[in-house]
């Protein structure tokens, strides 16, 4: 059992250079076909191009070691809440259309209805792609665009079209975003 512990650890040190995320190669691949909606071999290998670089390029992102990974760097995109994502990602969904129907109803009904606003918004999130997807899906929903992030990455700025009661929305937006968002990336360990 020991002479085949080196063959494992070299054999991981090659996958962490060469692959260092199959999940995330994977599915980059995948979505790359389905945006192009062929199969052609120049797309296919263009896919798995796309999905063997980005994970290398993306994974310096996160400098900051995962405690529960020894000294292995904590940007390996290794999601660990499939389920977590499944479900932001409905959430999502489910808020970009319901918002799309709020603004249009505010836009299309008197204006002095409109209570726009700047709010910050406390970021737990360590992980700097965890921020920037928070601050990605905050821009995706209509209604609300982020404005900026501070330099610590502690608080987000984002501009409401609409918000009456700005609690509502901060707390709003770390149950339905900022909580699934901390089990999915790996480097987010700060309990919110």
């Amino acid at each position: 059992m020991t002479a085949l512990r080196p063959a494992e650890s070299r054999s991981a040190r090659i996958r962490a250079r060469g692959l260092p995320s199959p999940l995330l190669s994977l599915s980059l691949l995948a979505f790359w076909l389905l945006l192009n909606g062929s199969i052609h071999p120049a797309h296919v290998l263009l896919g798995v191009l796309l999905g063997w670089a980005l994970p290398l390029v993306a994974r310096g992102l996160c400098d900051e070691p995962d405690p529960g990974a020894g000294s292995r760097p904590a940007g390996r995109w290794r999601m660990r809440a499939l389920r977590s994502l499944c479900s932001l990602a409905a959430v999502v969904a489910v808020d970009v259309v319901r918002s799309n129907v709020e603004v249009a109803l505010l836009i299309l009904g008197p204006k002095r209805r409109i209570r726009s606003t700047f709010i910050e918004v406390p970021v737990a999130l360590e992980d700097p792609v965890g921020v920037a997807v928070l601050a990605g899906i905050v821009t995706m929903t209509p209604g609300t665009l982020s404005a900026g992030l501070s330099p610590d990455r502690r608080v987000l700025t984002i501009h409401c079209l609409h918000a009456p009661d700005p609690a509502l929305v901060i707390a709003s937006i770390q149950a339905r975003y900022e909580r699934p968002l901390s089990e999915i990336f790996p480097c987010s360990t700060k309990p919110s």
